[in-house]
């Protein structure tokens, strides 16, 4: 029996209070293996011959093998040489040693090695709650009272409209938090939802046992949906009932300053109706309705208030094409100026295209897809709020259904578009120096990093649930080491997971709470070389540029769209478990 995910947490926060060990020339997943899986690890500075597993306080050699030859990390400037351990399937706790780089940290080769990182980083959500209070009983040391109610929320003058003027007050309770701040937005929730969503669909049968420890667990739902209904809850209410247009965000006109919710008594507002919000609400309201279709018992009528919802938004979208959220432009026009996320977007095709299929997939509706069918000779796109095509393509590939009725002339190539893109990542693992997909460009390097290694990752499941063929799982395996300590920087980039791990990430509950230790499970954002915060880093090159500190929004950021593709990445690894021939040809050991 595993322990409970409370044993996981506090480990997580006992770890992340202790002193922090310097930079290791050992790169590894610091949570750990899976038996039969791959197990490598990168040894900075090439000259090395061989290296060692040993149990914690033993020097007695349990497994040996070679280094592999000397690559050249071009992007970190720097040599390095990978110890491959594949071949040993002890299980326990070891420590890895080369001699003249040092010993690692000590790590678990075992089943099951990542469901308390699955469990904790879906507990992330919890702890992002708006307008509830985090009783102890479920947050422990994080218990905190309510914080921004949002029920007198106030219509900023950009999005006036009939009923509902300027200065009128509406209730938008609930949701997620967005990232480091106290804002939530549309088109950020409309990624996220759909990414927890597909995890479900994907997924259902690993999704009804994750626990994550909240006071809905005990009800007929799986947990990853009571999270996914909080904030689809509020979605609901961003959705103007006079027209069917959603509002693009909730927001203070400037952001909170690093306090607690509960100290935040600035106005609210919701700002402008956009097409971009409302091709995204129309979306994953549409995939929600399908969802939650199979709950109509504990809940009544939420599939097809959810339908009717992104129809609605549909057809006003088809009234207003071209309706894109430009702050600049709007603080022009109306007073207060808003200077909080923007989350713009000016080439909405993707979004089309997504909400058009999804809402096909639902209804059964050809008339929606015709609208706007996915392309058939372009490439699949690694997906991001601004980049959504490709969960049409997701969808489709766990629809096939939905797939064939649209007939052999009209159905997009999901199957070649989906596995052209996982071929392409394992090329670039292959050309890596480190073996993994993620950082074999430097265009990998941008805001958010680790969401792109994380969707990288759901990309290379995607291609192994439709070919079943290894090495997309293995690649995809590979990226969450990246995530958990096998990256230039040594860092494992989850709070409170590993035993070098963030400890002071740009977000106002964890710096405002009065604890030592982080909100635990939270992907932070990666390597970002724009270092727009214009922190102090340690390094200018791509993949060293991370900064953990509370200045660096640009690299130590958390955010919500990049903490549902670690739910997946995490979640969808502990649901395959190892295959048999999973692991690839590794070196002999001893």
């Amino acid at each position: 029996m595993r322990p409970p995910l409370s044993v996981y947490l506090l480990l997580g926060c006992l770890l992340a209070a202790r002193p922090l060990r310097a930079q290791s020339a050992l790169q590894l997943n610091q949570v750990g293996f899976y038996p039969l899986a791959p197990k490598v690890a990168v040894v900075a500075g090439a000259g090395g011959r061989t290296f060692s597993l040993t149990r914690p306080g033993s020097q007695a050699a349990v497994f040996t093998g070679q280094l592999g030859p000397g690559r050249r990390d071009t992007l970190a400037q720097r040599a390095v040489q990978l110890a491959d351990f594949t071949a040993c399937h002890d299980t326990g706790t070891f420590v890895l040693t080369v001699p003249g780089a040092g010993a690692s940290a000590p790590f678990r080769i075992g089943p099951r090695v990542h469901a308390g990182l699955a469990q904790a980083a879906l507990k992330g959500f919890y702890y992002q709650r708006a307008s509830v209070a985090l009783p102890p009983a479920y947050a422990g040391a994080l218990s905190r009272p309510a914080g921004h109610p949002d029920r007198q929320v106030l219509v900023h003058p950009s999005a006036a409209g009939p009923g509902r003027p300027a200065g009128a007050v509406l209730a938008s309770p609930g949701g997620w938090y967005d990232a480091g701040d106290y804002n939530k937005y549309v088109v950020n929730s409309g990624i996220t939802l759909g990414t927890l969503l597909s995890l479900y669909e994907d997924f259902p049968a690993y999704c009804a046992r994750l626990d994550e420890h909240i006071p809905e667990s005990t009800n007929a739902l799986p947990d990853v949906l009571d999270e996914a209904l909080c904030n689809l809850r509020w979605l609901l209410t961003m959705q103007d009932p006079a027209d069917g247009g959603v509002y693009h965000k909730l927001t203070n006109a400037g952001f909170d300053g690093m306090v607690m919710p509960a100290a935040c008594t600035t106005p609210r507002y919701v700002v402008q109706k956009s097409t971009a919000a409302a091709l995204d609400f129309a979306a994953v309201l549409a995939q929600a309705s399908r969802v939650f279709r199979g709950f109509g018992r504990p809940l009544p009528g939420l599939a097809d208030s959810c339908q009717q919802a992104a129809i609605r938004a549909w057809g006003w979208a088809r009234q207003h094409p071209a309706v894109y959220y430009d702050q600049a432009a709007i603080n022009q026009q109306f007073q207060p100026a808003i200077s909080t996320g923007e989350y713009g977007d000016h080439d909405l095709r993707d979004e089309w295209q997504w909400a058009a299929t999804e809402l096909y997939v639902t209804t059964g509706q050809l008339s929606y897809y015709q609208a706007a069918p996915l392309p058939a000779a372009t490439s699949a796109p690694l997906p991001g709020w601004s980049r959504v095509r490709t969960l049409a393509l997701y969808t489709l590939a766990c629809h096939p259904k939905a797939l064939a009725a649209l007939g052999a002339q009209s159905a997009p190539p999901v199957r070649r578009q989906l596995l052209a893109l996982a071929d392409s990542l394992l090329a670039g693992a292959a050309a890596s120096a480190t073996g993994t997909a993620m950082g074999h460009q430097a265009a990998d390097y941008t805001w958010g990093s680790n969401s792109v290694a994380a969707n990288q990752g759901i990309a290379l499941v995607q291609a192994y649930r439709l070919s079943g063929q290894p090495r997309y799982l293995r690649a995809a395996l590979a990226n969450l080491d990246y995530l958990l300590g096998r990256n230039a920087t040594g860092y494992c980039f989850v709070t409170g997971a590993g035993t070098h791990s963030p400890q002071h990430p740009h977000h106002r509950l964890s710096e405002a709470d009065g604890v030592a230790a982080p909100v635990p499970g939270l992907l932070v954002g990666g390597p970002n070389p724009g270092r727009q915060d214009h922190c102090a880093y340690p390094s200018a090159l791509p993949p060293l540029a991370y900064s953990d500190t509370v200045c660096s929004y640009a690299s130590n950021e958390i955010a919500i769209n990049w903490q549902a593709p670690l739910v997946y990445l995490a979640t969808a690894l502990e649901a395959l478990q190892v295959p048999a021939g999973f692991a690839a040809p590794a070196p002999a050991g001893r």
